[in-house]
């Protein structure tokens, strides 16, 4: 059985690079398109794709997410006709093992094929299933766990961890779970909001100071670094704390030693350093704003979350989450919701994330009351509003391609109409969903706001082919 699939428009390439491949006892199978590959993953058992370029004028990199979802996840070597960097690192950031620009070196190729295979062959034993503590955190969609599998591999040890992501994604909820998951559980885990450090009290705050430091230091303190001796210590918001602090606090990562402020002696604190912020360290380095040497100590592991918008296919569970919670503390009896509650929120871009989820949910079990049904009503109007806004833009324009009704004996009603036109409206608006995302599901949920289950039946019922 083949373990290499290759997938590139060019036949003859494809024939020439098997036929290498089989002299270094390496059994692989090929495809011209990106649809019949797919097929073939989903089906086989492959640990590498050599992903090529698709014949007409399909993007083979827009389908890495797509090909990582099959079952037995395999590593992806892109080779490419094109010699952009920017191609080469959107590969790499996309989840490729490795991009070559064609006319591939063969030598080389062979050596990282066997590479990715024998990474791919060990990867189950490295990466033993773990049992998460998720300390609140909702949802299975691939995205999710990809996150989860980070946790627990900065659970395992103690390296410093990097957390980004947009305001409102759960940055402290990632944070508390590779605490409780970590050897480091039973002891404190602090947090330190580095955007509201007062900037007069800023190293006493995290460092302590002795009595007498300064006018209004009447007693000893023990700073939050101190505080974390043995267990975690989170940076909130770490892309706001003052460079003199930044400088002084670099030591501290190097040697857990530090000074308190009017102390004669350095003490220690055996703590674990977790950073978390929602702005782009690495241009505020480029800036001047943001020490390089300290960046590069936090970057140990880097867990990114995404936005809640390309989060939609655990929106469900969210929703089903948090409104059982917001009912449990108002002591009331559990709400389910309507379909087209569930539609409406699918379709709002959530620039808030999973906080202004949170808020919106909350606001929604008030208004309802006594009513043991959640329907779109009791959502705020802004949303309301930013939706129905946001489906009138996407509507074509009907007048310019609907003749008018002046046969007065074949009228419609109003239903027959309305259900006519809807059915045309969707069929066209699936048509260019699927050619806007050149049928990559995932990107078309995220494009459309729809689910996944819910895509799929539309266009199971509309007849609309994904054109893959």
């Amino acid at each position: 059985m083949s373990d290499i699939l290759i997938i590139d428009g060019d036949a003859a390439f494809c024939q020439s690079l098997m036929a290498e491949l089989a002299r270094h006892n390496l059994h692989a199978a090929h495809s011209t398109t990106l649809s019949k590959g797919l097929a073939m993953l989903h089906v086989g058992e492959f640990s590498l794709v050599l992903l090529g370029d698709e014949a007409g004028s399909k993007n083979s990199l827009e389908f890495l997410s797509t090909l990582r979802e099959v079952p037995s996840r395999p590593e992806i070597i892109v080779m490419s006709k094109s010699r952009d960097p920017d191609a080469a690192e959107a590969a790499i950031r996309g989840g490729a093992w490795n991009f070559m620009p064609k006319p591939v070196n063969t030598q080389r190729l062979m050596v990282l094929a066997e590479r990715a295979l024998e990474y791919h062959r060990e990867r189950p034993a490295k990466c033993a299933p773990v049992s998460l503590r998720r300390e609140g955190i909702v949802g299975n969609s691939r995205l999710l766990n990809s996150c989860l599998d980070i946790v627990a591999q900065a659970a395992s040890t103690d390296v410093n961890v990097l957390i980004t992501g947009e305001t409102g994604t759960g940055k402290e909820l990632f944070a508390r779970a590779i605490h409780a998951n970590s050897s480091r559980s039973g002891k404190p885990f602090v947090v330190v909001d580095c955007a509201a450090l007062p900037d007069t009290l800023v190293e006493s705050m995290l460092f302590g100071h002795e009595r007498g430091a300064f006018t209004s230091a009447e007693n000893r303190s023990i700073g939050l670094v101190k505080q974390a001796d043995g267990g975690t210590l989170f940076l909130d918001e770490v892309g706001e704390l003052p460079l003199s602090t930044q400088k002084v606090f670099l030591r501290v990562l190097e040697g857990r030693s530090f000074r308190p402020v009017g102390g004669a002696k350095e003490i220690t604190s055996n703590l674990r350093l977790l950073a978390a912020t929602n702005r782009d360290l690495e241009a505020m380095v480029q800036a001047d704003t943001f020490r390089r040497d300290l960046f590069y100590r936090l970057r140990g592991i880097r867990l990114e979350l995404s936005p809640l918008r390309d989060l939609l296919d655990d929106l469900n569970d969210l929703i089903c989450h948090f409104v059982r919670r917001a009912c449990k503390q108002l002591n009331i009896d559990n709400k389910g919701f309507s379909p087209d509650f569930l539609d409406t929120l699918l379709q709002y871009e959530w620039p808030g994330n999973i906080r202004e989820l949170v808020n919106a949910l909350d606001q929604s079990v008030v208004r309802a009351g006594t009513e043991p049904i959640l329907y779109p009503q009791h959502l705020s109007r802004n949303i309301r509003a930013n939706v129905a806004r946001l489906l009138v833009a996407e509507l074509p324009e009907l007048e310019n391609r609907t003749p008018p009704l002046t046969d007065g004996e074949a009228f419609p009603s109003l239903r027959e109409y309305r259900e006519k036109h809807m059915a045309e409206l969707e069929t066209w608006y699936l048509k260019n969903l699927m050619l806007v995302s050149k049928g990559e599901i995932t990107n078309a949920c995220r494009l459309s706001g729809l689910s996944r289950p819910r895509l799929y039946a539309l266009l199971k019922q509309r007849g609309v082919e994904r054109n893959l």
